[in-house]
């Protein structure tokens, strides 16, 4: 195995000098690129000679083009269900991601290429490869089940890419790397591009490559140099307020949380604060995934809510912020999450809002990672200031920030921060305390510049409006309520305020209203309350429902 140890040589090369085809070269040009990043330069004079490579190179770095444009370079045209390359990556949108590079490229070369994931139509991907597919980008799985339905053979696949080796290996994918490995042209060209080179990655080096060219490009370990890190200690009920000043102060941003129902939580409360969001977790299907990453990176969004499946493989550019909303896992998840701001040498902020439980756990974190930092209480003034101007959506799903999930089971939005009026209409009293002018709004301040009432024993909010005169509602204030105590449901489409009880959804989901009789299957009116789960309109229902007796109560 050669090695070679990349260093930083400015080089006025040309990606005709490395031997990529003009029909390739003009394409760069017409996107702006004109010259080869560093580990373009080292890879792609060895992948045009057809040698195995395994490449050290942080994500951002160039890596696609380095192991694509080789790639379509030597890539012929495939028969019917049998391609002639393949490039494996541990998540749908790196799959996607690296389709969009790959795309016009390969058409001025008269390649196609299909993205192969979960979450898509089976006969959609049938009828691809009945029509001739040269070169797959696929996650593991799938093109696993695919196999198995025989609709096409790996067989003639002379060149494979595996980007992102420690990614599949962190999430379990090695064996059925390994065994898709084993079906394609014994005398296969094998790429592995990977963030580090730990023991996983080194075993599939040395089963699967014939004396690969090794190149390391960067530090061996994701810096952390560049990045400012704040450690703020804040209360639970605090968190949503603290992490909305902070996105606002400092533009776009990701935003972690561990599970995905903590997702559409926080996604819940940064919206009723008025914040635009988009979340991504593994509970979305691809079509939502795909409209998520959109608003974000078409600015509709300004902070992207997701667990770590976003955290690697995702190059999204102008990051000033990454907030471990939850901790992290271990140091390595602290890396490979903050790693997804100061791209590209620019610099960035990593946020951690801290409960007290939480604190041990984050000290170890930070002696895992190699930085030292101290907790302390939220300080809105260190954070750098930049500039995020936020694209109107002529959709108006988009405009909800939950197309991606319905709306909330909660009563209507409005504006937590108290104004009279707003973009999504008025509503007093805000889980904020914030009120308008007279209104019942209530206490001022942020918590941690004020003393405790040592008579009360009382915690002040995190803030609010001082122009209130009583303290301000709860965090489910949310919900409008009218005059008579009622909820009122929202008008949009979407699911409704469940109100019902536990009793009520029960009866509602087979056919029964409130008071246990059978729903009228010819009339289709409701008796009485209802309010379930189907108090929309039921199966067992024939007709129109008539809606203006629900009552609902819990």
């Amino acid at each position: 195995m050669s090695e070679r140890l990349c260093l930083e040589v400015p080089l006025m090369l040309s990606f005709s000098d490395l031997g990529i085809e003009d029909s390739l070269v003009r394409v760069l040009r017409q996107q702006g690129i004109e010259e080869p990043f560093e580990v373009q330069r080292e890879a792609i004079p060895d992948g045009m000679l057809g040698r195995d490579i395994c490449c050290r190179a942080p994500t951002g770095s160039g890596k696609t083009l380095a192991f694509g444009l080789p790639l379509l370079s030597r890539t012929v045209q495939a028969k019917i269900e049998m391609p002639t390359a393949l490039i494996l990556t541990p998540t749908r949108e790196l799959a996607e991601q690296i389709c969009k590079v790959l795309n016009p490229l390969a058409w001025a070369v008269d390649l196609d290429v299909l993205a192969v994931y979960g979450g898509t139509s089976y006969q959609k991907q049938r009828k691809a490869f009945s029509n001739g597919v040269d070169i797959i980008v696929a996650c593991p799985g799938r093109l696993e089940d695919l196999l198995e339905n025989d609709y096409l053979t790996l067989e003639d696949v002379a060149v494979v890419v595996i980007d992102e080796a420690d990614r599949m290996a962190d999430m379990g994918f090695m064996e059925p790397v390994c065994r898709l490995l084993d079906q394609c042209a014994p005398d296969r060209q094998t790429i592995l591009f990977s963030a580090t080179l730990d023991d996983d990655v080194s075993l599939l080096v040395d089963k699967y490559q014939n004396d690969p060219v090794t190149i390391e490009v960067g530090p061996k370990e994701v810096s952390m140099e560049s990045v400012k890190h704040l450690f703020w200690m804040v209360r639970g009920q605090e968190k949503p307020d603290v992490a909305f000043d902070a996105i606002q102060k400092v533009g776009r941003s990701i935003l972690f949380c561990r599970t995905r129902a903590a997702v559409d939580r926080v996604s819940d409360e940064l919206s009723d604060l008025g914040m635009m969001v988009a979340t991504l977790h593994g509970g979305l299907n691809q079509k939502q995934r795909e409209n998520a990453m959109k608003r974000f990176t078409s600015s509709r969004a300004k902070v992207l809510i997701a667990t770590d499946v976003a955290a690697r493989g995702i190059d999204i550019e102008g990051v000033h912020c990454v907030i471990h909303y939850d901790p992290p896992e271990n140091g390595k998840a602290y890396k490979h999450r903050s790693g997804r701001t100061a791209r590209a040498g620019s610099a960035g902020t990593v946020l951690s809002i801290v409960q007290n439980p939480q604190r041990r756990q984050y000290q170890r974190l930070q002696r895992d990672v190699g930085i030292r930092c101290d907790f302390g209480p939220p300080e809105l003034e260190v954070l750098p200031a930049n500039d995020f101007e936020l694209i109107a959506s002529n959709d108006r799903s988009e405009g909800r920030n939950r197309s991606d999930r319905g709306n909330s089971r909660r009563g209507g939005r409005g504006n937590d921060r108290g104004n009279n009026s707003s973009r999504w209409g008025n509503k007093n009293g805000g889980r904020r305390g914030g009120g308008s002018s007279g209104g019942s709004g209530g206490g001022g301040g942020k918590w941690y510049d004020q003393k405790r009432n040592s008579n009360s024993g009382s915690k002040p909010s995190y803030r609010g409006n001082s122009n209130g005169n009583s303290g301000g509602g709860g965090r489910r204030s949310s919900g409008v309520r009218s005059d008579d105590g009622d909820s009122e449901t929202r008008n949009s489409s979407g699911r409704q305020d469940d109100r019902g009880g536990r009793h009520d959804r029960r009866n509602s989901h087979y056919g029964r209203n409130a008071q246990g009789h059978t729903k009228n299957k010819d009339a289709g009116n409701r008796s009485g309350g209802g309010g379930g789960r189907r108090s929309s309109g039921s199966r067992f229902d024939k007709g129109k429902s008539n809606r203006s007796n629900k009552q609902g109560g819990r």
